[in-house]
């Protein structure tokens, strides 16, 4: 299957907007969310949904929440955007990949846990009205931007809201994520936020 280039997509998104759309962005951690938001604010007015059942221990999703939170008030953005923060849920996630905990990282697994964020990001993003949805997650080198913005696209027409296409790890986003989180001070995690087959102290 030929690949996508989805900054192009976004790129024409962009250049054909004639106002501040509302954009509801799945926000995976505060040193993700800092390129996006610093891009994306430019043009939209966004909410960043901090939905990650993904993530253990729960500590470890409450550090990365404070993180976001730390990012949000010291970054200075023209529209700042607002939070919406579920609370953590991570029994949904167990629950979603069932039978798939010895997957290699990058696998069915992996795409299962997008889907599941991204769903429940489209779900809000419908029932509150919002003109676009979209993710952070694509602006990691470890996430796979075309599965991501297939699986995207799909819940866009399920739930009749617009996805926002990207890659945002294109023309250095990754990098200038890297410059944020070191001039804000952000913690930076060193795994996803899932640690089946790993050991985690607290854990469960």
């Amino acid at each position: 299957m030929e690949k996508k280039n989805y900054q192009k997509e976004l790129d024409a998104l962009i250049s054909g907007l004639t106002d501040r759309p509302r954009l509801l962005l799945q926000s995976c951690c505060g040193p993700c969310s800092s390129y996006v938001l610093e891009y994306m604010t430019r043009y939209f007015d966004v909410t960043a949904l901090y939905y990650n059942p993904n993530i253990r221990p729960e500590a470890e999703y409450e550090k990365r929440l404070e993180t976001l939170r730390k990012l949000l008030a010291a970054m200075p953005m023209e529209h700042p955007p607002e939070l919406i923060e579920p609370g953590w849920r991570g029994e949904e996630f167990l629950s979603a990949v069932k039978g798939l905990e010895r997957e290699p990282e990058g696998g069915a697994r992996c795409a299962v846990c997008f889907r599941l964020r991204l769903e429940e990001t489209a779900r809000l993003a419908a029932e509150r009205g919002f003109d676009y949805f979209g993710t952070t997650l694509t602006v990691s080198p470890h996430k796979d931007a075309q599965v991501i913005n297939r699986i995207g696209q799909e819940l866009g027409e399920k739930y009749g809201v617009a996805w926002l296409p990207s890659d945002f790890k294109k023309r250095d986003g990754y990098l200038r994520s890297i410059q944020l989180s070191k001039q804000y001070g952000l913690y930076r995690q060193d795994y996803c936020g899932c640690r089946l087959g790993e050991k985690v102290d607290g854990d469960d």
